[in-house]
Order: structure tokens, then sequence, then C-alpha cells
């Protein structure tokens, strides 16, 4: 099922962030439908750097393909500003497209864009913001246009909701209202938007929306939602136990519990099946 029709209902479409192949086939395995792959979560684990706009539109593009070489999954892509003018984003649109996005995602952020949850954001002005929308939809072939508003924290909420009217009415398939402050504003945005586009919701932990479930968003009238850096946090505190107990003890057994052995990742990763693979390959000729 492509993810315009998961888009169309029922319920609500639940995508992982997730940042390379191997967290993409685990979010597989685990059942997901799609996939979020977040430009902070690159910038996390590939450079050990904060979301501040330091990952390149080519190395966003070389992950997608790398996740699409090994999963299905219909996978949604954070495309920051489109890393440019309204000329960068169709070309970020061609390259991501080419790569296996079945979405992306464009945000009003000036550049360098910062985490839709942290302080100091500037913004394009709505007509450039809408133009990129528009730019976006006429580069692309199939992939789906979300377009995203970080207006709330900077010019505040009703400015937001009229920003979010000009990237609807340039064409956006998605509808992504950053970082709303309560329940009231969540619901202000579907009850405006709800019944026109279908409409994102973004969860983080220790950010600034109201954290809230599947059941609870899709109630509402959300039709997506992500939790694009979760794994982040989860990994990184695992990590952090992890090499305190090597460090401190010279051994993983106190950590055996909580790690794979190895036929273990190696059943999580195919590697029986693959190598079977690669012996019918072995030894005939025509």
């Amino acid at each position: 099922m492509t993810l315009r029709d998961m888009l169309k209902g029922p319920g609500i479409v639940l995508a992982p962030g997730v940042y390379d192949a191997l967290t993409a086939l685990i979010a597989e395995q685990a059942g997901a439908r799609a996939a979020y792959l977040s430009g902070a979560a690159i910038a996390y684990t590939r450079f050990g750097r904060p979301d501040i706009g330091l990952v390149s539109m080519a190395e966003v593009a070389d992950t997608i393909a790398a996740i699409r070489d090994r999963v299905d999954l219909p996978l949604i892509v954070d495309a920051d500003t489109g890393f440019g003018n309204a000329l960068n984003v169709q070309r970020t649109m061609r390259a991501f497209e080419r790569a296996g996005a079945a979405a992306i995602q464009i945000e009003d952020q000036t550049l360098p864009k910062r985490c839709g949850h942290l302080d100091g954001k500037t913004l394009v002005p709505p007509q450039e913001m809408a133009g990129k929308i528009r730019a976006a939809v006429d580069a692309r072939q199939e992939t789906l246009v979300i377009g995203r508003t970080d207006a709330i924290a900077v010019e505040g909420f009703e400015a937001a909701l009229e920003r979010a009217e000009a990237i609807v009415e340039a064409g956006a398939d998605v509808l992504f209202v950053e970082a709303p402050q309560s329940l009231d504003q969540l619901r202000t945005i579907v009850a405006r938007f709800g019944k026109r586009v279908p409409l994102m919701a973004n969860m983080v932990e220790g950010g600034k929306t109201p954290l809230q479930d599947t059941h609870g968003l899709a109630e509402m009238g959300f039709s997506l939602v992500i939790f694009p850096g979760g794994i982040v946090r989860a990994l990184a505190r695992t990590a952090q136990d992890y090499y305190g107990n090597l460090v401190a003890t010279g051994s993983n057994e106190g950590f055996r519990d909580r790690m794979h052995d190895f036929a273990g990742l190696n059943a999580v990763l195919g590697t029986d099946a693959m190598l079977a693979l690669g012996k019918t390959y072995d030894g005939g000729g025509a």
C-alpha cells in the first residue's frame, strides 16, 4: 500500500524515526507501516552534532538510497528547508525521489535551520515558502510534499495558522504545523484544516508539544504521527550504560541480557538467507 493510500485512512499512520538501514530494518520487523528519516537523527548519529543545519542534501540522499536498498517501507524524508531556494527544492525533490522517498518534508525556516523544538528559529517570508511548495509539486513524479511551518515559536499561533493556509493553498499534500504548545492548539489545527488536508504531528519527549499516543491523535483527527528522534535517545541512553559498564568491569558479562549475541544479530540481519541466496549464483554457467 502506498503512503498516499495509507493517509486516506482509516486510522492514523505511525512513522517511527530511523537514521540508517539497520534501524529501518528493525522498525520494519517490528511491524511499522512507514518510517521517518530524520535529519536530526542523521546529524546526531553520523556527526555527533545537534540539529542545526549541518547535514547536506547529498548526505540525506545517500542515506535514503541505503535504506531503500534494504527495506520496502514507505519512507518519509526530512528535507529541512529544501537546502536552498525554490530551484534547490526542485533538485532536492528529484534527488530524493530517485533515491526512493515516498514523501519529503519542507519547512519555512531560514538557513541554517535548527530543530523545531529549539529556540532561536527564524523564518523565510510566507510567499517564499509557498513558492518552495509549488516548486516541489512541479518537480515530483509521485512523491508527496509535506509542508511544515515553524511559526508558532517565532510569530505566534495565529501567524502560524496563516502560514499554514498559504502552504495548503500552494498544493502541499500534507500539513505539518510544528511544535503546538497545548492540546487546544492541536485541536484548533484539526478544526481549521482537518477536512481539507491530512495533518501530521510530531512527538518529541521533552519538546514543546504535549505528548499524545497514536490513539489520542487519531481521535483528534491527525492522519500521520512521527516519533523522529526516539530511537536515537533510546540508543544513546543504552550506549552510555553499555560503555560505562564495559569500562568499569572490563567485560560485557553484566550487559549480556541487554544485547544480542553474535547469532542473534545475524538473525536480525538475515545473514543465513543472504548467504543461501549467494550460493544460488555459484558455479553454474548457462
